[in-house]
């Protein structure tokens, strides 16, 4: 059942993913839309607490519900703005690499059981998502400081996001409170962020905001099931293979071809996932 809803959480990062990728083609703010859906959800989230009734709801879940939310927009900042001092395919690549620190801190810290095979399988799935997203470049334009400082703070983001999705399970703080919390202090950071940035606000942002913001939503109910019910290990790096979702995509979508290293890598990838089920 986790691994499931692994899989559906892959699948919804993988498709919002995707709307960005579509989304900066046709040259709108990733903060305007990434502003949008954290406070469409926020609302979502926020109402249905409500008419189920909130429980539980203490200082630890808004403190920690806030950091996580504030760390993923603060990574996904970090990463548009690390496309615009290197190439994005060793970019996407080496920011890939951040499913490594949630995955040891849940072996280290909370002492999860891994098998072999099991380890074997997380090894797989996260080469797999590095191997799919490379896309060689002969044009190299690198501001090679600023590149690998914003690499490094979305890495460190992300990773450090990852590790307090799993505490929050670990202190047994209610999924939805963890859901409001993050999504409200994700909205007040974008806000700040937006304000100082002072990009033109387009009328298709709110549109698909919605949209992105919905599938959030059912992406994160999901992780945080998985990783209330399953392997934390397991379910990192299922999750990072959303960039499997963003290749098929474009493969239908935008009519991209698909590289023979990138096949092999889509391949390795569930052949990763069957083996952490062996």
């Amino acid at each position: 059942m986790w691994v499931g809803a692994a899989l559906s959480t892959m699948f919804c990062f993988g498709a919002n993913n995707m709307i960005f990728k579509w989304s900066t083609t046709k040259g709108y703010s990733k903060i305007h839309i990434q502003l949008y859906f954290y406070l469409i959800a926020f609302i979502l989230t926020m109402i249905y607490g409500l008419i189920v009734g909130l429980h539980n709801f203490n200082f630890a879940s808004v403190v920690l519900g806030a950091i996580i939310g504030i760390l993923n927009t603060n990574g996904n900042i970090q990463m548009s703005k690390a496309f615009e001092k290197g190439p994005a395919s060793i970019t996407s690549s080496l920011i890939s690499m951040n499913a490594i620190i949630p995955i040891l801190s849940a072996a280290l810290i909370f002492h999860e059981h891994i098998t072999l095979l099991q380890w074997i399988g997380i090894i797989i799935m996260i080469c797999s998502a590095v191997l799919i997203q490379y896309s060689p470049s002969n044009h190299m334009h690198i501001e090679y400081l600023p590149w690998m400082m914003r690499i490094s703070f979305a890495i460190l983001s992300l990773g450090v996001l990852g590790i307090l999705m799993k505490a929050s399970t670990y202190l047994h703080i209610q999924p939805l409170n963890m859901l409001i919390c993050m999504y409200g202090g994700g909205t007040v950071y974008l806000m700040i962020n937006s304000f100082i940035q002072k990009e033109k606000w387009q009328t298709p942002e709110a549109k698909i905001g919605f949209v992105v913001g919905i599938i959030s939503v059912i992406g994160y109910s999901c992780y945080f099931f998985a990783l209330q019910t399953g392997i934390a290990s397991i379910v990192f790096s299922i999750v990072s293979l959303s960039c499997l979702v963003v290749v098929c995509g474009s493969f239908v979508v935008f009519h991209e071809k698909l590289k023979l290293y990138q096949i092999v890598g889509i391949i390795t990838a569930l052949m990763g996932i069957i083996f952490t089920k062996i």
